[in-house]
């Protein structure tokens, strides 16, 4: 039994997370996954979670594509140690993935878990969305952002989270048919979200309410 949380930037992925968590008194995986991958990867934690953030240059997501397609011209060793590390990320990342998996009774954050996992297994694959306005407000409010600053981190993480899923995955992070449900928090709430999240795990496993 495994909730898997993605979220475009803002709309709350972590809080939401949090208050499902607590509600079935299941673990919360969210930051702390990122130091788990950190420790088995030997890399610091900020590295390993701007990994899924970052936007490739164009040179990095040549060698990328061209170790996938062609291994025998690019083998392993030719290609930059910051790729390498990326290849690694994600290899570190997918064995945590399903090692919380087997465990169950979490409540796991981004990661590109319903990728790595797929649409078997015992899982509830959530997305959670909202509009711009509302996302921009959370940031500025969140981390103390100023308006413009928090619509190119939007922007910004977005769309390295859609390339994260694209480029290892063949996925469109995007695509509502990867999910179980997509949920608006700007419409709902981050109590609506929750409800709606735990309603569904209460009836999908047959837990009663406390």
């Amino acid at each position: 039994m495994l909730i898997t949380i993605s979220r475009q930037y803002g709309a709350g992925g972590s809080e939401v997370a949090r208050r499902v968590a607590a509600a079935l008194e299941w673990s919360v995986v969210d930051n702390e996954f990122v130091e788990q991958v950190a420790r088995r990867a030997g890399l610091p934690p900020e590295e390993v979670a701007d990994r899924e953030e970052r936007v490739l240059s164009f040179i990095e997501r040549l060698s990328l594509t061209m170790a996938s397609s062609a291994p025998e011209l690019f083998p392993p060793e030719t290609g930059t140690a910051e790729n390498r590390d990326e290849v690694m990320v994600v290899r570190m990342t997918e064995s945590l993935v399903a090692e919380l998996a087997e465990q169950g009774h979490a409540v796991l954050v981004g990661r590109a878990a319903p990728a790595v996992l797929g649409q078997g297994g015992d899982a509830i694959h959530v997305k959670l969305v909202a509009p711009v306005a509302f996302r921009l407000e959370q940031l500025c409010q969140r981390l103390s952002l100023q308006p413009k600053e928090a619509r190119e981190a939007l922007k910004r993480t977005d769309k390295n989270r859609a390339r994260y899923h694209r480029e290892y995955y063949d996925r469109e992070w995007d695509d509502p048919v990867n999910y179980d449900m997509v949920l608006n928090t700007g419409r709902l709430g981050f109590e609506g979200a929750t409800s709606v999240i735990v309603g569904r795990a209460r009836e999908r496993w047959g837990l009663r309410p406390e």
